[in-house]
């Protein structure tokens, strides 16, 4: 079965990495993940547009638990499958130009082994399964941060460690209560455990609700739980940073969506208010404290934290328009964050620094290199005719029909992106040169070959956005009637 393979092809790759010492490592890392895109390109061409569930592989793992090795493929997995095939190729690549990686065999495995630990979370149709996915993506990031990591990586890393595992710990035990609560023999099996979860009483929803909640809320992360968030994405090596903000956050929106909805949904429409405000006060103060940075990286580490606030805020409406908002700014944040931070990568190779106020004048000595910046910013504050409009167009309507106020607090995410962004490209890219920027080299082959493919993308899904929304449409719509 191709869900199969969609596992077992990154989890080989990384085992025979292990063997590939030297350089070689990172040209056949690149090699097997850009053969990952073959059965995700099947997976596409293949996919019914429809609610159900396709590529199913299910066989008993553990009978006398109920416990199967369940995954497969419908609207919403299908699209985060793809950000993630989509994204590691590049992420892998923006490595290429590094000379300071020890062991890039181990590293390079440690990221594949995460992308299949990834696609396991988008794939479990096991409760049980996904807990192991959830978790098993956890270890790979977590030594690229420790070994390969910046400054007081260590205390930070564990930081990091500790409130991701306190809060799956949380999810293990309301998973485990309402896994108690299926008939006969019991079952982790996804569609018994909707069925069980929404039997329960409101108390005991809204108990299971927060053991749910907290976990994926560690993992977006929204306020008040992301203070593990800006030193992580600060301190990690630059490909780590793009791993945890590009796909690992999106764990966090899809466990809300696929499982914690419908699973206890009378607790989500007690608490779905408290979960808004907590999302927006998050976009709004994580967007101030970014305005005031200096630091290139944390500047764009706390947009982070309001954009994934701005989607979380989006899922709990239980509109369309919220849930189909949050499809595709997943994906939108996904592609952008993963731009900003390589560009900033390169601007401190260059320059030595990342702080603000010793940059300048880059656009008249590399104008293509600000250009294509230029781009991926104006998607990131949601330009229209961008890739970051839609789904923030979307976001805000459905926030509208859950509250014209509500709306209008989270709105301000635009207004205050746009301060913040367009105050580091004015300080990065224009006015007078600096002495760090004086021989500020213009884009070579290799950094083209990633930013004009970013570029390319900002502006097709900005321009035709049907594809996308289409895909994730019908189970969207299939799963707001399991919310009622």
């Amino acid at each position: 079965m191709i869900s199969g393979l969609l596992l077992l092809l990154p989890l080989v790759s990384s085992l025979l990495l292990l063997f590939i010492k030297g350089e070689n490592a990172k040209k056949a890392a690149l090699a097997f993940s850009l053969a990952q895109l073959i059965p995700t390109l099947i997976v596409l061409a293949q996919f019914t547009h429809d609610a159900s569930t396709q590529f199913l592989l299910d066989f008993w793992w553990i009978p006398s638990l109920g416990i199967s090795f369940k995954v497969g493929i419908d609207g919403i997995s299908i699209v985060l499958i793809l950000l993630t095939n989509l994204l590691v190729p590049f992420i892998i690549l923006s490595s290429f130009h590094k000379k300071n990686y020890d062991k890039p065999h181990v590293f390079y495995s440690l990221i594949l082994l995460m992308q299949m630990a990834l696609l396991g979370v988008f794939m479990a149709m096991d409760g049980f399964l996904f807990y192991i996915f959830w978790e098993l993506a956890l270890i790979p990031i977590y030594f690229i941060c420790l070994i390969w990591g910046g400054e007081n990586r260590a205390r930070i890393t564990f930081k990091f460690f500790l409130y991701t595992l306190l809060g799956s710990l949380f999810m293990l035990v309301a998973l485990i209560y309402i896994y108690l609560q299926t008939p006969g023999s019991h079952s982790f099996d996804i569609q018994a455990l909707y069925t069980a979860g929404r039997a329960l009483p409101l108390a005991t929803q809204g108990i299971l609700f927060w053991g749910l909640f907290v976990a994926f809320a560690i993992k977006m992360p929204i306020f008040p739980f992301h203070t593990w968030q800006p030193d992580t994405y600060t301190v990690a090596p630059t490909q780590g940073t793009m791993l945890l903000s590009g796909i690992m956050l999106k764990m966090g929106i899809y466990g809300v969506i696929r499982w914690l909805l419908p699973m206890v949904p009378a607790g989500v429409h007690e608490w779905s208010s408290f979960a808004i405000t907590l999302s927006v006060i998050g976009v709004v103060y994580a967007s101030c404290i970014a305005i005031v940075q200096k630091d290139f990286k944390r500047l764009v580490a706390y947009s982070s934290i309001a954009h994934v606030g701005l989607i979380s805020a989006g899922v709990f409406t239980l509109t369309i328009q919220g849930l189909q908002g949050a499809m595709v700014q997943m994906v939108s944040h996904g592609i952008n964050v993963f731009a900003l931070f390589y560009i900033i990568d390169e601007i401190e190779d260059r320059t030595g620094t990342r702080n603000l106020n010793e940059l300048g004048g880059v656009r008249s000595i590399a104008p293509k290199f600000a250009t294509a910046f230029m781009i991926i910013m104006l998607g990131s504050v949601a330009l229209p005719l961008t890739n970051g409009f839609i789904g923030e167009f979307l976001l805000i309507n459905g926030l509208y029909q859950y509250g014209a106020w509500t709306a209008a607090v989270a709105g301000l995410s635009i207004i205050l992106g746009a301060i913040y962004m367009l105050t580091a490209y004015q300080k990065s890219m224009l006015g007078e040169l600096k002495e760090a920027t004086f021989k500020f080299p213009d884009m070579n082959t290799e950094e083209m070959s990633i930013l004009i493919p970013v570029v390319l993308m900002v502006i097709a899904f900005g321009l035709y956005p049907k594809p996308l929304l289409e895909l994730s449409e019908p189970a969207i719509t299939k799963l707001l009637t399991l919310t009622k």
